[in-house]
């Protein structure tokens, strides 16, 4: 869906949008369902444990490692599959046998690949041991840091994938330069990032110049520009151009609008917003705890407001939430005979 169509409302679910009066707004709770009747299918077999800090001598991670916030990660992965129609690619690879996964968190991209693809080599890096144990037998999990040079042989892998790396890179043209190197002649990457500006179809909200989703982009951005990782990878065409810029062709953009709320009227983005706003409102917290507080010198206090602020803002379903996810791949030229 281009990013630029409004996404449809079933007025069903939200009520009336000029409506004003604290009873219109619907109980989230009971509306979405509790997280764990909606996820309980995906966690049968992705039971991630622990809860901490990642701590890493190269990359500080703002973003929680722990039980909860890993199982929003989950939720992120299943609404991806439905959102790409069951596809967990678009570039139009055929038959990989070689496959790098960037960033592979709790590894279900990766092993998902695997499983698709039974005869491919896979490889998932994260700086965080956080994958399972259990998995394909062709797939291998590594901890090691993208941002460092890759210790890979150049021109080997037929597909990089890379997907919600925004806050974690210092600098996004070596890591595209280096999937550009280690992609053999012919072969694809591809990035998924989100936009993080949460932007709403309801007029008022929109135009609301004070209103906690401007806020909450906007202070995070800041969280980016102070730490030297961007969040601003999403926006303003920044991952085709570094794409271009590191050589790659066929180079094709896409953007989805995700709504945060089974609010839309169209049953995919339905079942999309229903899995992204248990996703979104569980990891709140995990969100802005170190950003916050770390990083912008918060009290605890001061990020509770905020985190309670905005999680009031996205369980009033008349607030017509979502997000851009931006998609682009490319490939690396073949050799010149």
């Amino acid at each position: 869906m281009a990013a630029a169509v409004p996404i449809q409302v079933d007025h069903d679910a939200v009520g009336d949008l000029d409506v004003d009066d604290s009873e219109s707004i619907r109980d989230a709770e009971t509306l979405y369902g509790s997280t764990q009747s909606v996820t309980a299918s995906i966690y049968e077999y992705r039971d991630v444990h622990g809860r901490l800090y990642q701590a890493s001598k190269t990359t500080e991670y703002i973003f929680p490692v722990d039980e909860q916030h890993l199982q929003g990660y989950d939720l992120a992965h299943e609404y991806m599959l439905i959102l790409f129609s069951n596809k967990l690619y678009l570039a139009p690879i055929s038959n990989p046998q070689t496959i790098l996964d960037i960033g592979t968190g709790t590894g279900n991209w990766a092993i998902d690949i695997a499983t698709e693809f039974p005869s491919a080599s896979v490889i998932g890096t994260d700086i965080s041991a956080v994958q399972p144990t259990f998995a394909p037998p062709n797939v291998s999990f590594q901890i090691d840091d993208a941002q460092l040079d890759w210790t890979f042989q150049p021109n080997h892998f037929d597909f990089i994938h890379c997907r919600f790396l925004y806050g974690g890179i210092d600098d996004w043209a070596k890591l595209y330069r280096q999937a550009y190197t280690h992609l053999r002649p012919g072969g694809w990457f591809q990035n998924v990032e989100i936009d993080i500006e949460t932007i709403s179809e309801n007029p008022k909200i929109r135009n609301d110049q004070d209103h906690v989703f401007k806020t909450w982009c906007q202070l995070f951005w800041a969280v980016g520009d102070k730490t030297g990782r961007t969040m601003r990878i999403g926006r303003d065409g920044t991952m085709e151009r570094l794409m271009k810029g590191q050589g790659f062709t066929e180079v094709v953009h896409k953007s989805y609008k995700v709504p945060i709320g089974a609010w839309a009227k169209d049953r995919k983005l339905k079942q999309v917003g229903l899995l992204n706003w248990h996703y979104i409102d569980q990891s709140l917290d995990g969100f802005a705890v170190y950003p916050m507080g770390q990083v912008l010198g918060w009290s605890r206090e001061e990020v509770d407001e905020l985190v309670n602020k905005m999680r009031r803002a996205i369980r009033d379903v008349r607030s017509l939430s979502y997000y851009t996810v931006k998609v682009v791949y490319g490939r690396k030229p073949e050799e010149r005979q």
